[in-house]
């Protein structure tokens, strides 16, 4: 969702690319069907790396993109958002003197117990462009000393996506009238199967006013099926591609959800959302947008549920530059900083 838009802009403007997929998200609904609705190329490298610890899935990811960066040796790099890929290439580049822009710099949601806040700020310090979707953004580079020469707040890429599909989610998706779309899948929510079920529990008794729609991420998947939690009352689907999913949020009354984009997707359409996290590095989707953050507090959760039930939802605006030109903007500022030349040199970025 962030590079499509990135890519296309950047091939208006002439520049050759090399898309390298490392692998590290490899089930069909959550990969190669999202190239395919988003209009990305296939790819020119497949590391296929697959999963792992983060230490064997980062050192995997290393190995396999040194060769392919030593080969190739591109002008540019753009890394997207905090998973083990982004450092992981960020930090090969460093070493291979190999400029960097990091596509989603600067959240911090200021827990290092989250390894996407680590990936964040290790990238953030070794990329050369960095490339904010808020101002909040620009805030935690400064303060973490970063020279504000290299930081330039574009907007949200993910919007950009959100935009140009938007019209593709228009035809009906068979679900009620009213319910409430679920995702989880962070560590801190579904690895303790105790945590579990009573997340489970709290949404059937949510479920006793509005529908529960909830597509299961394989790794809670694998964790209910591990300690046996029972699925009655949630109407339970598998992953869906982006434009199947993207519809499920534009017509939902409330979202529940423990995901960082969730949280910016909703906040651009007006839903109601419940983040099931004590923290977030999106805090301009709770001081802008319509989400709230909920903490541990599952009694919580069903109050602010019961809340937006009864029409007294939180009301968010959009914040800005989040406007479907984020791409265009980054693609201008490393036609003009990062040294690429005319189309007619045939560079890589």
């Amino acid at each position: 969702m962030k590079a499509a838009p990135v890519m296309l802009a950047l091939d208006q403007r002439g520049v050759s690319q090399t898309l390298v997929h490392t692998g590290q998200h490899y089930d069909a609904n959550m990969s190669e069907v999202f190239f395919t609705q988003l209009g990305i190329p296939a790819p020119d490298v497949n590391l296929e790396v697959g999963s792992g610890s983060h230490a064997v899935q980062t050192a995997e990811i290393m190995m396999r993109i040194e060769r392919e960066l030593v080969q190739r040796r591109p002008d540019l790099v753009l890394v997207y958002g905090d998973v083990n890929s982004t450092m992981a290439a960020a930090l090969v580049c460093s070493k291979l003197a190999i400029r960097v822009g990091h596509v989603e710099a600067g959240l911090r949601s200021f827990d290092r117990a989250m390894p996407e806040e680590v990936n964040r700020v290790v990238t953030d310090q070794l990329a050369d462009l960095l490339f904010t979707p808020s101002k909040d953004g620009d805030e935690n580079l400064k303060r973490e000393g970063v020279s504000a020469a290299k930081i330039h707040c574009v907007g949200n890429v993910m919007i950009d996506t959100l935009i140009r599909l938007l019209p593709a989610t228009e035809q009906s998706n068979g679900m009620p009238d009213r319910y409430a779309l679920v995702t989880l899948h962070r560590p801190s929510n579904v690895d303790s199967g105790e945590r579990l079920r009573e997340i489970l529990d709290a949404l059937r008794e949510i479920g006793k006013n509005v529908a529960i729609v909830f597509p299961v991420h394989p790794r809670t998947r694998q964790r209910m099926a591990e300690v046996g939690l029972r699925e009655d009352g949630l109407q339970l689907l598998g992953p869906l591609p982006y434009i199947e999913f993207l519809a499920l949020q534009k017509r939902a009354t409330v979202v529940i959800t423990d995901s960082g984009g969730v949280q910016e997707e909703t906040t651009f359409l007006k839903v109601p959302c419940l983040t099931l996290r004590t923290t977030t590095e999106r805090p301009v989707t709770v001081s802008v947008g319509s989400n709230v953050l909920i903490g541990e507090d599952l009694a919580r959760l069903k109050s602010e549920a019961a809340r937006v039930l009864s029409g007294h939802a939180k009301q968010g605006r959009v914040p800005e530059l989040w406007d479907g030109r984020a791409a265009q903007r980054i693609a201008d500022i490393v036609m003009a900083e990062a040294g690429l030349q005319s189309p007619v040199s045939g560079r890589q970025s």
